[in-house]
């Protein structure tokens, strides 16, 4: 950048980067909400900055945003009783009535979902190196200076990432096989079959609740077996219906006078259930555009 250059040109640059900046933290971070806190505070502390002294201010950007969307992610891990919820990914729910003719338009919808869902298995370091190489052709040099690790290091990493990831990116099924294992998992739970709960459930499946009081991680099939059977004992009287959570099975239970009461969200993986996501906060649930009640 030039000497000479004036503040509204550097705000000039800096809005022109916007969008790549908010696409890189929220493939960090899967929130859109946090993507726009870090991409702001990149923007406080490019004001902050002698500009004359950025040579590339798009690489300049690209590692300041990767390391304050690293700093979040390690504060999750930290702490993820405060944090945790505020990276489930946004919902959007439409009904699901059946196989229709376009089955495959869903289907770059529920890549995405099943990347951010897996992302966010990955650790931070892994997830920075995966997300900037693969999805943003950042160069393993860079990525290394980020993490405070060598070039091979960071390759690594993300070669680590690339292969947890890579069971996602050939998905098959979104509709009726995934749509038989959501049912049978439904209807064990409102029988309180627990062998049956166990034979849809990946045995390191996790669920993730966003309750009233905060949110809650449940690890292993085992323990979600359970958790289900008596989830479902307590909401009998409750009415449902099967519906798409970006793109994957999913289902929306109301109260006999029409409030909503819990969306539940699925991935399914070679015929079993891998990850759950559940919400029941009132506050969150009146936030979404939900289908009526049948």
């Amino acid at each position: 950048m030039s000497d000479t250059r004036p503040a509204d040109q550097v705000t000039e640059a800096f809005e022109a980067q916007r969008d790549r900046l908010r696409a890189v933290a929220h493939r960090m971070l899967g929130s859109h909400a946090d993507a726009e806190d870090v991409v702001q505070e990149a923007w406080l502390r490019l004001s902050r900055q002698d500009a004359t002294s950025i040579h590339n201010l798009s690489g300049w950007l690209t590692t300041v945003v990767g390391r304050i969307s690293l700093d979040v992610l390690r504060s999750r891990q930290a702490r993820p009783e405060a944090s945790y919820g505020d990276g489930l990914p946004e919902f959007v729910v439409t009904l699901d009535d059946g196989p229709v003719p376009e089955e495959d338009a869903v289907l770059a919808d529920s890549v995405g979902v099943a990347l951010l869902v897996v992302l966010d298995s990955l650790g931070p370091s892994e997830r920075l190196a995966f997300v900037l190489h693969d999805l943003f052709a950042v160069p393993f040099g860079e990525i290394g200076r980020i993490l405070g690790k060598s070039t091979a290091a960071a390759k690594m990493l993300a070669s680590r990432a690339r292969r947890k990831v890579q069971q996602i990116e050939r998905p098959t099924g979104v509709g009726r096989e995934q749509r038989e294992v959501v049912r049978a998992f439904l209807a064990a739970a409102r029988h309180g079959d627990f062998e049956e709960l166990l034979r849809v459930l990946d045995p390191e499946v996790k669920l993730t609740a966003d309750t009233p009081t905060g949110t809650v991680v449940a690890l292993g099939a085992t323990r979600v077996a359970a958790g289900a059977r008596l989830s479902a004992s307590a909401s009998a009287a409750a009415q449902g219906r099967a519906v798409r959570v970006n793109g994957l099975p999913g289902f929306v239970a109301w109260s006999e006078d029409g409030t909503p009461l819990s969306l539940l969200a699925f991935t399914v993986v070679d015929g079993r259930i891998t990850d759950i996501r559940i919400v029941t906060d009132p506050a969150a649930l009146g936030r979404m555009d939900l289908p009526e009640p049948a």
